[in-house]
């Protein structure tokens, strides 16, 4: 069945097509409405009150957003020029960047992205919104004001949860030196921090999300991941304990990144070997922090990233990754920001590679580029659009 199927309100000539429609009993219809991608869904909310009906129920939302893969937001600041500000998501479905409204966004000094939602963070606040709303809300004051932290979401039994990990402060525009290990967790329920066992000292020569990465796996562990010093731990979700440190380092790797894909974790690197420089991907056993290669990037997408095999040329490559899909892209803006995705299916038996379009004309010069991996929630957008 193809996916991408024009949908049209009725009018006189079609009149005939949608009685036809009409006579499909719902059950057919909510599966043909699942297959459209998630902008098909919400237009197609709009075209009677009975896919309005079928489309907004807690059951379509809630299967329809299991089946659809994971979206890549990139979104770039200009210091100088907040107007210059872009925000961009990827639809894999659909093969196409769709241009983000920037209100309300990123005129945040700091902020990050996770698992549907958007955090701001400075000295003085933290604030979040669902990835698509406009409004954000303000949390009572945490007990470590910081910036750049590494923030996770995961659910509890109530609802979700955030989990807000090292940072930094600044003091008149330098940062300040004292150690911000402080772990908290945020109860949006109850707007309460609770203060949690602080990150290992072994991150504390860099402590922000410039320097670290994060991996939630099933929703149970917290994993902190040292982008050059490939230290790694993890925080009990239950327990509220950090693990031992240890260091996972894959032979020649010049800096890595670790994230989950299909409920494993997957470490995602740039090594230097006799054969030149390659982007591999690993599986990694959560039991026994032992690696295996299950994947290696294509050369000439590699090199569609960059511009020659110098090692500093490499400085400006990103890694993120959700549900059966892994991103790698350019963060520096004299490329455009090129990307390109590794799709696995049959658990890690087989993958491909693809390069993304594009970002849409014109992207402006970022100075600092967030970028995550998120599923899509269709209540967030269908808010507004009820019949």
């Amino acid at each position: 069945m193809e996916q991408h199927i024009c949908i049209q309100k009725p009018n006189s000539q079609n009149d005939q097509i949608f009685k036809n429609w009409n006579s499909l009993c719902s059950d057919i219809t909510e599966k043909i409405l699942s297959y459209l991608p998630i902008r098909s869904i919400v237009i197609a909310s709009s075209v009677c009150k009975i896919w309005n009906t079928i489309i907004t129920s807690s059951s379509f939302t809630t299967k329809v957003c299991a089946t659809k893969k994971s979206w890549l937001f990139l979104c770039g600041q200009n210091s100088i020029f907040y107007k210059n500000n872009q925000a961009f998501a990827y639809d894999p479905d659909e093969n196409v960047w769709i241009t983000l409204p920037t209100s309300n966004l990123l005129s945040q000094d700091f902020f990050i992205g996770s698992n549907g939602f958007f955090f701001a963070t400075t000295s003085e606040y933290f604030s979040f919104k669902p990835i698509l709303k406009t409004t954000w809300v303000q949390t009572s004051p945490s007990k470590f004001s910081r910036c750049n932290p590494l923030v996770g979401v995961y659910n509890n039994n109530d609802g979700p949860r955030f989990i807000v990990v090292g940072g930094v402060r600044f003091v008149g525009g330098l940062v300040d030196v004292e150690d911000r290990l402080a772990v908290e967790i945020y109860n949006p329920n109850l707007d309460s921090w609770e203060l949690c066992p602080h990150l290992p000292a072994d991150f504390r020569s860099g402590n922000s999300s410039q320097w670290l990465c994060s991996a939630l796996l099933k929703g149970k562990q917290f994993y902190v991941f040292g982008i050059y010093s490939c230290f790694v731990t993890y925080f009990n979700l239950d327990e509220h304990m950090w693990s031992e440190v240890q260091t996972l380092r894959a032979p020649g790797v010049l800096f890595s990144f670790l994230m989950t894909c299909q409920d494993c974790l997957v470490l995602g690197g740039l090594c230097n070997s006799p054969n030149g420089i390659n982007f591999i991907l690993w599986k990694v056993d959560e039991e026994t922090m032992e690696f295996s290669e299950i994947a290696m990037m294509p050369h000439e997408l590699l090199y569609c990233l960059f511009d020659d095999d110098e090692d500093d040329k490499f400085a400006g490559l990103k890694c993120v990754g959700l549900g059966n899909l892994i991103y790698v892209y350019n963060e520096e803006h004299h490329k455009k920001h090129p990307a390109c995705v590794c799709e696995f299916s049959n658990g890690f038996g087989m993958c491909s590679w693809r390069k993304l379009p594009n970002l849409p004309a014109p992207a402006s010069k970022f100075h600092r580029v967030i970028s995550f991996c998120s599923n899509v929630s269709l209540d967030n957008i269908l808010v507004g659009t009820r019949i």
